[in-house]
């Protein structure tokens, strides 16, 4: 495994960070450990979940994990979606950010998160009302650092000046989705990531399975996969008939440089130098197993001239997350 600096906060991550998405839903707790125990083992030690995935449930299961590992792992989860019935739980509003905080340190059975995201931008409340929250956990121990996920890059430039301004903390990452068909982030936030030195926390390197092989379009999501478990957002994301054809094309360029499709997918996206951390998933060791080997497999120039050209024309739209949920 591969090691980098979480932007400019010393700490130190591994080239790929386990998502959890998985946890929970398609798999039960052991199966959960079992995957973890696994890209532990393989030398990842970068672990990132949400407070809304599975109703809190995927916090939990991650928290049973940890035990005796704490140390070991960078934690990061997030916090924006809703949470509760009631009309404050949900937002960036201070009291939301205050509440959702205690209930993820309680799920996952730690006293401080490493890395605390915001899922999404909330528009009812100022930024400056936001970092004002999140500067409290830093200085309460609470939070180490905080970061973004899914956000345009004026809104996180917006969001930098203003912790410029007012003296707080700033955000130290941010979570976007990128992979050779979702490439809305390469024209400005890349850019301005690279200039302000915020890591680049990408999801979805292999659109959710797509890049995987695993789906024919006019059929069925298997059973068990993203696509069957989460099919409105992620047949919105990538559900197209151009798309699966830029699939096909891409299982060429991929057979021709030796490796699996989705090894071919996660090596395009690592070979973005801006990239810091890219998020996978896995539903079984096996595929973490094969997925893991894409970091010591660099496409040259050529292998990745060669995805962009066999995935134009199908390049999707921007992303559709938790800003509509």
């Amino acid at each position: 495994m591969q090691y980098t600096t979480l932007g400019r906060t010393g700490i130190r991550v591994s080239r790929l960070c386990l998502g959890s998405v998985p946890f929970g839903r398609q798999l039960d707790e052991a199966a959960s450990h079992r995957v973890l125990d696994h890209a532990f083992e393989l030398g990842i030690n970068f672990i990132d979940t949400a407070d809304i995935y599975e109703g809190g449930r995927t916090e939990e299961v991650i928290g049973t994990w940890l035990e005796g590992k704490r140390q070991q792992v960078v934690l990061a989860t997030k916090v924006r979606g809703r949470t509760g019935n009631g009309h404050n739980d949900t937002g960036l509003s201070r009291m939301h950010i205050m509440h959702a905080v205690e209930a993820s340190l309680k799920r996952l059975r730690t006293d401080h998160i490493d890395l605390y995201q915001i899922h999404a931008v909330d528009p009812l409340t100022p930024i400056e009302t936001t970092l004002r929250a999140l500067d409290d956990l830093i200085r309460q121990g609470k939070v180490l650092a905080i970061g973004c996920s899914n956000y345009l890059a004026w809104e996180l430039c917006k969001a930098l000046w203003a912790s410029d301004v007012k003296g707080v903390t700033r955000f130290e990452s941010v979570q976007n989705r990128y992979n050779v068909l979702a490439r809305e982030i390469e024209p400005e936030l890349l850019p301005l990531c690279a200039s302000e030195q915020v890591a680049i926390l990408p999801y979805n390197p292999i659109a959710g399975g797509l890049l995987a092989g695993k789906y024919q379009f006019g059929q069925p999501p298997p059973e068990g996969t993203r696509f069957q478990f989460n099919s409105q957002l992620y047949s919105k994301r990538y559900w197209y008939e151009q798309t699966l054809e830029a699939v096909e094309r891409l299982k060429l360029v991929a057979a021709k440089a030796e490796l699996s499709l989705a090894q071919y997918a996660l090596a395009w996206v690592m070979g973005n130098p801006a990239v810091t951390s890219a998020i996978i998933g896995a539903s079984s060791t096996s595929q973490l197993d094969e997925t893991v080997q894409a970091i010591d497999r660099p496409l040259t120039d050529e292998e990745h001239r060669e995805g962009c050209e066999a995935a134009q024309g199908a390049v999707v739209g921007p992303c559709v997350g938790p800003r509509e949920q």
